[in-house]
């Protein structure tokens, strides 16, 4: 499908256009609203602490004195950083294994396959909570990033190989190797090209996911302690117990960002989803 069609696709598709604008309206309100917001409000002690949303703060500031429009424009674009970054990691090792496994086949496909089913028996919130524990310390976004990464790829290698299986006896493929081509050649030519819409709707999957963890992790206090990421504030907002004391701004504003990313990412997943199913696609 070129970029008219998918364009217009994209037009008959609310779920598509409806995701697209909620991540339009994260990325425009991170990256722009640092020309617009004072970002050193976001650093302790910049304003009078406990304070409710008001005409000088438009979603108040926390315990710390902190401004939390400051702080939700710098750490909503550090919480996506991550959820991307981790999204993107995760999906690229699946997405490698899978073709290697679906399209190779035999002891390789085996070996693939055997790592995989023995690690996803492995409870990985347990197990991503053990190293970030370990590594406190010295944890980082990038950091972050590459431990929620290290266990999120192996979903995108099972599914991704059986989407391999499924091409690989085609037509097509068949034709690619009776004209002499040898195996990367037909992946990336042949089987990838197919792949990439359905690698679309995976990678929003990826990264919603990715994200919902760095999230537990940070709201276990378990993230970058100096970053004041959307997690972290949550992590600040139940350690200070904001809840309790009535100070809804504190938790309900952060909570309310999260939402929008994470149904921004699903619609646009089932739309992109429609797009790489064809039973499921609307008769237009």
């Amino acid at each position: 499908m070129n970029l008219r069609g998918l364009w217009l696709y994209a037009r008959r598709s609310p779920q598509l256009l409806v995701g697209s604008g909620m991540l339009l309206f994260l990325f425009l309100f991170g990256f722009l609203g640092s020309a617009i917001v004072d970002t050193d409000l976001a650093r302790p002690l910049s304003a009078t602490p406990r304070l409710p949303p008001d005409g000088h703060h438009l979603f108040g500031t926390d315990d710390a004195g902190r401004d939390l429009l400051a702080v939700m424009v710098v750490g909503v674009p550090l919480t996506l950083r991550v959820g991307f970054l981790a999204g993107s990691v995760g999906l690229g090792i699946g997405t490698l294994l899978g073709l290697i496994a679906g399209f190779v086949g035999g002891r390789t496909d085996g070996f693939i396959r055997g790592i995989v089913d023995t690690l996803l028996t492995v409870p990985g919130l347990l197990v991503l909570v053990s190293v970030a524990s370990a590594i406190r310390e010295e944890i980082s976004i990038e950091i972050m990033a590459l431990v929620v990464a290290s266990l999120s790829w192996m979903w995108p290698t099972r599914t991704i190989r059986a989407q391999v299986l499924s091409l690989r006896g085609r037509a097509f493929v068949q034709m690619a190797r009776l004209n002499g081509q040898g195996t990367m050649e037909i992946i990336l030519r042949e089987v990838l090209p197919n792949l990439l819409p359905y690698l679309a709707a995976s990678f929003a999957l990826a990264v919603s996911s990715a994200t919902l963890a760095t999230i537990s992790l940070e709201a276990l206090g378990l993230g970058p302690q100096n970053e004041p990421t959307v997690g972290m504030t949550l992590y600040w907002a139940i350690s200070f117990s904001a809840l309790l004391r009535g100070m809804w701004w504190w938790w309900a504003i952060p909570i309310g960002f999260l939402i929008t990313l994470f149904v921004g990412l699903l619609l646009v997943a089932a739309g992109l989803d429609q797009l790489a199913n064809p039973h499921s696609r609307r008769a237009t």
